[in-house]
């Protein structure tokens, strides 16, 4: 709806306006009581194979032709279609060590009941992705997700590139930072859109301001995620349901991750991860 109901997007919603998209998943719980069937799944298989890659098709999708079930998943299709074969060097696994968190000293992975003391399941995944299509070639999609991290959040950050010449130079740089629109859905459902404007004053000087709206102060709260997917299935409406042919596509990408194992490496409880897990830089 975001996307589709407002022109003002169309235009930048591709490789010439778009430097980065960056799609994160972040809980502040362990595992808990899931541990023995966390300690055999690992965040890929969790989280990465479907609700982050979910949140990427809609991102990338084409316009669909018409509002409707099939025609939306066709397009959601197509973008795993159009995905570039994963590096290794791509791919960040980690686990949390133990920490404190809001003054409360909270135990590693390894110390959690039902984990195996040599596990080497993944608590955080970081991958960098590239959707080899007209729109988005050469544009790096970032997806993000861990357990025991600095907050709860979920949000895509879609970073605009910096205007190519800037002409504010006694604002003390001769390039301004790219801007961003952040599409937060939950825990605080709304969207954040960054604009640079004048300082008061003689001097050339600009300030960094957010346009921002959020559901609960303007619309009320929402409903349960549980509640809109049940209407859903008494009305058989199948739009936020993967299809089939979805899920193999995903499957086809994420499967040779797992073939090969990879390193894992360690970040403290209630931290953002390991330095590592930024694949942008």
């Amino acid at each position: 709806m975001f996307r589709f109901a407002n022109p003002l997007f169309k235009s930048v919603w591709n490789r010439d306006r778009v430097e980065s998209i960056e799609i994160t998943v972040a809980e502040e719980l362990g595992v808990g009581e899931r541990a023995g069937y966390y300690d055999k799944t690992g965040a890929l298989r969790d989280m990465v194979q479907n609700h982050l890659t979910q949140l990427l098709t809609l991102t990338a999708m084409e316009v669909p032709a018409a509002f409707e079930a099939d025609t939306i998943r066709d397009e959601k299709v197509k973008v795993l279609r159009s995905l570039a074969p994963l590096q290794p060097d791509h791919v960040v696994f980690a686990q949390y060590s133990g920490g404190i968190v809001d003054g409360e000293p909270v135990p590693s992975y390894l110390q959690e009941p039902g984990v195996d003391q040599e596990s080497r399941t993944e608590t955080l995944v970081s991958i960098r992705l590239e959707v080899l299509n007209w729109r988005w070639q050469g544009i790096p999609f970032i997806l993000r997700t861990g357990k025991r991290l600095a907050e709860r959040l979920t949000q895509i950050k879609v970073r605009f590139r910096s205007p190519p010449v800037t002409l504010f130079r006694g604002s003390g740089s001769n390039q301004l930072p790219s801007g961003a629109l952040v599409i937060t859905l939950q825990p605080d459902e709304g969207f954040d859109l960054d604009l640079d404007v004048k300082s008061p004053g003689p001097e050339i000087s600009l300030d960094r301001h957010s346009l921002k709206f959020r559901y609960a102060e303007s619309l009320g709260s929402l409903p349960e995620a549980y509640e809109t997917l049940l209407l859903d299935v008494l009305t058989a409406d199948q739009t936020l349901f993967v299809r089939g042919d979805e899920v193999e596509a995903a499957w086809r990408l994420y499967a040779p991750v797992l073939d090969r194992p990879l390193p894992i490496r360690a970040y403290p409880a209630g931290s953002w991860g390991p330095e590592q897990s930024d694949p942008l830089g």
